[in-house]
């Protein structure tokens, strides 16, 4: 690079390339007065030119000027002024970056509370808009028995239904024997073993039956039915749905609250009896109690609500369960990730609204004595 003060004119040779790049760079801040100053520009000696020298070359002049040189410098060829019209192009409009200011650490944790309490109120907003959409196409839909779709209804029954009844039966087997054992043990010190069949019935009769089988669901049924319907929005099933004139409520929603109504009450029932059969167990082999006695025991010394209490409160769970498991389906964007990220948001609302539901109503009835 050579510069003529009497005739104010910059003459450019040698390899402007990326395997010259540090040492153009090095050199370049010398000759920023004299790039300014300079009125022609010679390129003719160039002998090589890639993106890398001509982003140099744009830093050295501009991103104007070297848009100008491109047009009118002498010596380049074809390809070379294309090349420094797009760097120049590319880099025209791009200011220096500034360097934004820091944050604090407690503004940003107030944006991120925000964020979450805006997403969750969002959340809330349209659950409970899908849950009114449901609740009118099931009022329309139950007094037009013509337009009941019993085959999916069935279909949806036994997936949801059927096939869960060993994993309820087997799980809640097992924690009712583990309720009965540590009951055994704390009671041990007080005298009072008796009373853990009282323990094993209460806690599965109102709270472990129905929650144990409710949040079951919610992992197995509600990311079902969330993969489904998201794998059906994604590949544009829905859209051909109501093309064809019909109601993705009715024709995808209604099978599955309906099944999951009909099935969480049936599968708490054998979560109830599964769970006293695992305590019957422990207290047979740990207490000495036989059968007989256990059941002698519930029948003179718990109440008949406790049952009622925790199965009215399967249908509520069940109807939480199905509507959030579609809702999520629908809320699928198209992609894969999409439908995995959606799975995995109806399992955790579910679960949170099921114990948000009972702990709430663990309260009310407290407060109610009953």
């Amino acid at each position: 690079m050579r510069y003529d003060e009497d005739t104010a004119s910059l003459r450019l040779g040698g390899a402007w390339t990326l395997a010259h790049y540090a040492r153009l760079q090095a050199g370049l801040a010398r000759w920023k007065e004299a790039s300014t100053r300079a009125r022609q520009v010679d390129m003719s000696e160039l002998q090589g030119l890639d993106t890398a020298g001509a982003a140099l070359l744009a830093e050295l002049f501009g991103a104007d000027r070297l848009l100008e040189l491109a047009d009118r410098a002498e010596g380049l060829s074809e390809e070379r002024r294309a090349l420094l019209r797009t760097v120049a192009r590319a880099l025209q409009g791009a200011a220096p970056g500034e360097v934004p200011p820091r944050r604090s650490t407690l503004l940003e944790l107030l944006e991120q509370i925000g964020r979450a309490v805006e997403a969750l109120l969002r959340h809330a907003v349209g659950l409970l808009g899908f849950i009114g959409l449901v609740l009118t196409t099931m009022a329309s839909v139950l007094l037009r028995p013509r337009r009941w779709r019993m085959t999916s209804l069935v279909a949806h029954l036994e997936q949801s239904g059927l096939d869960a009844v060993p994993i309820v039966a087997l799980l809640t087997f097992m924690v009712g024997a583990v309720v009965a054992f540590l009951g055994a043990t704390v009671l041990a010190d007080f005298g009072a073993t008796q009373y853990t069949v009282d323990l094993v019935a209460y806690s599965f009769l109102r709270e472990f039956g129905v929650l144990l089988t409710a949040i079951l669901l919610a992992g197995r049924t509600a990311s079902a039915f969330t993969a489904q319907i998201g794998s059906m929005k994604a590949n544009e099933e829905l859209d051909a749905i109501r093309t064809l004139g019909l109601d993705p409520l009715e024709l995808l929603v209604l099978p599955r609250v309906f099944a999951l109504l009909i099935a969480l009450p049936l599968l708490t029932f054998i979560a109830m009896l599964s769970g006293m059969l695992g305590g019957a167990v422990v207290c047979m082999l740990s207490l000495d109690i036989p059968p007989s006695l256990y059941l002698s025991i519930i029948q003179n010394g718990v109440d008949v609500r406790h049952f009622l209490v925790g199965m009215a409160k399967a249908p509520i769970f069940a109807f939480l369960i199905a509507v959030i498991g579609c809702l999520e389906g629908f809320r699928v964007s198209g992609s894969a990730q999409s439908v995995g990220e959606h799975t995995t948001s109806s399992v955790v609302q579910s679960i949170f609204m099921v114990i948000l539901v009972d702990a709430l109503a663990a309260l009310f009835l407290m407060e109610m004595g009953w």
